[in-house]
C-alpha cells in the first residue's frame, strides 16, 4: 500500500489511480482516461472522481482532461506548477476568456513508459513522448 495520507483506508481503485498520478514525470500529463485506459479499468469520469477526493495529495496538476484545458477553478495553481516543470504550453488567444493558455497535447501527454531515475529515458530507450491509444 502506497502511503497516501487519509484518515481512512483508500478504495483499491483509488490507490492504483493516485500510484499512476505519482509516476507522471514532471513536464509531462497524462489524462484522466490515459490513467484507466494504462490500468485496464474504469474510465475518465471514475479517474476524475478519484482525484476530486483525493488527488490533493499527488502531482494532481499532471492529471488533465484530454482537450488540454486547465482545471477550471484551479488555473492559476495549475498554471503556477507547469511553469516552474516547463510543461508545454499553448498560449491563449485574445480572444480566450482570461487569456489562460492550454497544454500543448502533442507535446506534453506522457504514453505511461518508463522513465529513468533522472526523469530521462528509460531502459527501453523511450524518451516518454507520445501518447498511447
Amino acid at each position: 500500500m502506497s502511503e497516501h495520507p487519509t484518515s481512512d483506508a483508500l478504495p483499491e481503485y483509488a490507490e492504483r489511480v493516485l500510484d499512476v498520478a505519482e509516476l507522471i514525470p514532471p513536464g509531462r500529463v497524462m489524462t484522466y482516461g490515459d490513467i484507466a485506459e494504462w490500468l485496464g479499468e474504469g474510465g475518465p469520469r471514475q479517474v476524475g472522481r478519484v482525484m476530486a477526493l483525493y488527488g490533493g495529495a499527488v502531482p494532481w496538476w499532471r492529471v488533465v482532461r484530454a482537450d488540454g484545458a486547465l482545471l477550471p477553478g484551479h488555473e492559476l495553481r495549475a498554471l503556477d506548477h507547469y511553469r516552474a516543470e516547463s510543461t508545454p504550453l499553448r498560449e491563449a488567444s485574445r480572444s480566450a476568456e482570461g487569456h489562460v493558455p492550454r497544454l500543448d497535447m502533442r507535446r506534453a501527454r506522457w504514453d505511461g513508459r518508463a522513465v529513468g531515475p533522472t526523469g530521462g529515458p528509460g531502459p527501453e530507450g523511450d524518451d516518454g513522448g507520445g501518447a498511447h491509444n
